[in-house]
């Protein structure tokens, strides 16, 4: 329990608070996610939010899918962001 809160049971450390944004090009249906249980998009970028914890992961799954990862933005650098004009 070394790092860990008494309360919620999370990590103290300002990294495991971290979320990051990746925009994902190409993904498509396949095996790998037709267990879900609601269509997917195929067309354009996506956005996924991944907790800094996750994202090796993650990375694996878009991988997976056939997506490729075009960028990496840690949230608060998209949500600081203005939309230029």
């Amino acid at each position: 329990m070394l790092g860990k809160s008494l309360i919620g049971g999370r990590s103290n450390s300002v990294s495991s608070n971290r979320i990051f944004v990746y925009e994902v090009t190409g993904l498509r249906q396949n095996d790998q996610n037709d267990a879900n249980s609601y269509p997917f998009r195929t067309s354009g970028s996506v956005f996924i939010q991944v907790p800094y914890s996750r994202m090796n992961a993650e990375m694996v799954r878009i991988t997976r899918m056939g997506g490729k990862i075009v960028g990496i933005r840690p949230l608060d650098a998209v949500e600081n962001s203005t939309p230029s004009e």
